[in-house]
């Protein structure tokens, strides 16, 4: 059939839909017969009611279903024919003035941009690089056994310092008042880690058993309790006890501890640099995709659907909503959000989104099944009963589409290292562990 499609601005168009009266009569009928032989009414027996009864019943949902039904058929037809790429649900309204026997409905909608790509062969693209070294062996086997340290109480005329632990008492008064949280008692932290202000621990530092001192501590502007942010408070401190730590040593006993199946120094630096280089793995592969996103993003021309917008900006609210409400905030479901905060991050969310999917579709960049396998492979290697991970991921579709979308962005941004001047780039590991994510 021939179909006429009106442009109404950059990418909404409308398209008018036409259905004879009598076919939608005829569905509505065959409906309602097919419903008839099944319903139950109070008073007759099942499929013995009659047809009026049924049709007063029924008669109007069942004509809205088949309306909703024909409409969208007939719209689906239409799009395919004028070989259009509807982008959400189309906006159906009925038009008065159709000719007898005939019912018209105009429909608007929003189409896929055209994407159009800049030469990515020209642009400059760092791909960065990192090892994991003995370094970062070392430093991993001292948290470690920090985690593992154990504490011994120092002699009474014993200073404290870096690395002991402090069982104290004190007090803290803003303006005379004690503030809330600033008292306690047989308090314990660890000096020099940062547990607490700097002006605390360097005014415990030094101090011995038995002692007391006095001394002003200026709370920043940021901190997290309001009553105190940004001004300054008088503490008293007691220390009572001071505790020095005693770290394991890095032997065969310390292996065994941490489940190393052979249990030797060796094999528990093996174990500790392949852990490390998964992790540094998965990071390089998170930073180098962002690159490559970026670069894709900003060599793509293409013209936002508003309507793609608004939806991302009404999911980011409803979020936003969300964690309002887990944190406890009363009537978060009416918090008033102003949803154009998120329009910068909404359109550059719909802009990457779209410029992806197009890529993938005409580059044949989609998740291919050893990919996918490959992928949660990796995942599962971590776990000690891999096959159980597996299991896990393959068990449920919402699990198996985000390692979708995890091996389609994969493809993605090889394909643009693929096509863009490339310059390695090594960093640290302690830079590429120190970024969030």
């Amino acid at each position: 059939m021939a179909v006429t499609v009106e442009t109404l601005e950059k990418l909404e168009r409308r398209i008018t839909l036409s259905l004879p009266v009598t076919a939608i009569q005829s569905e509505v009928d065959s409906r309602l017969k097919r419903l008839a032989r099944t319903v139950k009414m109070d008073g007759f027996r099942p499929g013995k009611v009659p047809m009026t009864v049924v049709t007063q019943r029924y008669g109007y949902s069942v004509h809205y279903e088949v309306m909703n039904d024909k409409v969208g058929e007939a719209f689906n037809v239409a799009a395919n024919e004028a070989k259009l790429r509807v982008a959400g649900q189309p906006k159906i309204s009925e038009k008065e003035g159709a000719p007898e026997g005939e019912m018209t409905f105009d429909a608007v909608f929003v189409v896929y941009p055209e994407v159009k790509f800049g030469d990515l062969a020209s642009a400059e693209l760092d791909r960065v690089t990192a090892d994991v070294s003995d370094a970062a062996i070392d430093k991993t086997l001292d948290i470690l056994r920090k985690q593992r340290r154990t504490f011994a109480q120092r002699a009474a005329d014993a200073p404290a310092q870096d690395g002991d632990r402090a069982t104290v008492d004190f007090e803290g008064k803003v303006d005379g008042e004690t503030f809330a949280g600033g008292k306690a008692d047989d308090f314990q932290f660890l000096i020099g880690e940062g547990q607490m202000l700097k002006e605390f621990e360097d005014a415990v530092r030094g101090m011995k058993s038995g002692e007391s001192r006095t001394f002003p501590v200026s709370f920043p502007a940021e901190y997290h309790g309001k009553d105190v942010a940004g001004k300054q408070a008088d503490f008293m401190v007691t220390v009572k006890k001071i505790e020095a730590a005693h770290l394991p040593e890095v032997n065969e006993a310390l292996a065994k501890s941490l489940g190393i199946a052979e249990a030797t120094v060796e094999a528990l630096r093996s174990d500790i640099q392949k852990n490390l280089q998964r992790e540094v793995k998965f990071r390089l592969l998170a930073r180098n995709k962002n690159s490559a996103m970026e670069l894709l993003a900003a060599k793509a021309e293409l013209d936002l659907p508003r309507s793609i917008v608004q939806a991302e900006m009404d999911r980011m609210v409803e979020a936003a909503r969300a964690d309002l409400k887990q944190r406890g905030i009363k009537d978060a479901d009416k918090a008033p959000i102003p949803e154009d905060i998120f329009r910068p991050q909404a359109e550059k969310r719909v802009r990457l989104g779209l410029v992806v999917a197009e890529l993938v579709r005409s580059n044949g960049l989609q998740a291919k099944p050893e990919q996918l396998k490959a992928h949660i492979d990796e995942l599962a290697s971590s776990y000690e009963k891999p096959q159980e991970v597996v299991r896990w991921y393959l068990g449920d579709n919402r699990r198996m589409a985000e390692v979708e979308s995890v091996v389609v962005e994969n493809n993605v941004s090889e394909f643009v290292f693929g096509k863009a001047k490339v310059t390695e780039k090594s960093v640290s590991f302690d830079e590429l562990m120190a970024q969030q994510g």
